[in-house]
C-alpha cells in the first residue's frame, strides 16, 4: 500500500499543478467562465486538461503540495490562470459595455430583463451582443485559443519558478482599452440620437405647443435601432480582431519571460 501510494504521489502532484492553474483560467475565461456552465463542469476540463498538460509540466523541479512553498505555489498557479483569463475577458467587455451603451442611447436601458449569463438584470440588447460574442467565441475556435495560451504558459512561467508581475499590469492598463474601445463602437449610435435630439431641440423652439417629447422618444428609438443594426454587422470582425490584440499582448508578454 505504501509503495501504491509512493508511485502516486509524483502523478498526483504533477496533476494538481496544472489543475490549480487550468482551473483558475476556465473559471476567469469568456463563456466557461459565465454562470451557465457548473463549476463540476470545469472541474472535470480542468482535470482532462491537466492529464494533456503532463508533458508540458513533468521533469521540472515540484514542490511538496503539502509545504509551505506548495501553497505558495498553489496560489502563483491560480493567479496565473486567473490573469490569463480575464485577460481573455476584455474583449467580452467591450461587447457587453457597448451593448449598455446602445441601450442606454436608444431607451432600452429602462426595460430590464433577468440575464441568466451573468445572473442579474440586463437590456434586451446587451443580451443580444453577448449571444453574437459567444457565436464567434466558438465559430473562431476561441476553447481552442484558451487551451494553446495555457499550454504556452508553462514554458513560459514553469511551475514552481514564480510569475512575472508584468503581465498584472500589463492586463491592467488594458482595461482602458476596454472603454475606448466600446465608446468607439458606440459612437454611431450616439452621434445618430444626438442629432435627432438637437433636431427636435430647434423644432421646440419653433413650435413650443407641440407635445415633441413623445415623439421625439420614439423617433431616437428607431433611429437608434437602425444604427444598431449597422453597427452589429461589423461586431465579430471587430471582436477577432481585439482577441487578436489581447493574444499579442500575452505573447509579448511570454516572450520577455522567457
Amino acid at each position: 500500500m505504501i509503495e501504491v501510494v509512493n508511485l502516486l504521489l509524483p502523478l498526483i502532484g504533477a496533476l494538481w499543478w496544472p489543475f490549480c492553474r487550468i482551473m483558475a483560467m476556465l473559471s476567469t475565461a469568456p463563456v466557461i467562465g459565465d454562470v451557465l456552465v457548473p463549476i463540476p463542469v470545469r472541474a472535470l476540463l480542468a482535470m482532462a486538461l491537466s492529464f494533456m498538460m503532463l508533458p508540458l509540466t513533468k521533469g521540472g523541479a515540484m514542490p511538496d503540495p503539502f509545504s509551505l512553498a506548495g501553497v505558495v505555489a498553489m496560489f502563483e498557479q491560480a493567479i496565473i490562470g486567473g490573469v490569463i483569463g480575464f485577460a481573455l475577458q476584455l474583449t467580452m467587455a467591450v461587447v457587453n459595455m457597448l451593448g449598455f451603451l446602445a441601450s442606454s442611447q436608444v431607451g432600452y436601458s429602462m426595460a430590464q430583463m433577468n440575464d441568466p449569463v451573468n445572473g442579474q438584470q440586463s437590456d434586451v440588447v446587451s443580451g443580444l451582443l453577448g449571444l453574437v460574442a459567444m457565436l464567434v467565441f466558438f465559430a473562431v475556435d476561441g476553447h481552442l485559443v484558451l487551451v494553446g495560451v495555457i499550454g504556452q504558459s508553462f514554458h513560459a512561467w514553469p511551475v514552481g519558478g514564480g510569475w512575472n508581475p508584468l503581465l498584472l499590469q500589463a492586463v491592467a492598463l488594458n482595461v482602458g482599452w476596454v472603454f475606448s474601445a466600446a465608446v468607439l463602437l458606440a459612437l454611431p449610435i450616439v452621434f445618430s440620437t444626438m442629432v435627432v435630439q438637437i433636431g427636435f431641440g430647434f423644432l421646440n423652439r419653433v413650435a413650443p405647443s407641440l407635445n415633441l417629447f413623445s415623439l421625439g422618444f420614439s423617433l431616437v428609438t428607431i433611429f437608434g435601432l437602425m444604427m444598431l443594426v449597422q453597427v452589429v454587422r461589423f461586431v465579430p470582425e471587430h471582436y477577432v480582431q481585439m482577441t487578436n490584440q489581447v493574444l499579442e499582448m500575452l505573447q509579448q508578454q511570454m516572450r520577455s519571460r522567457s
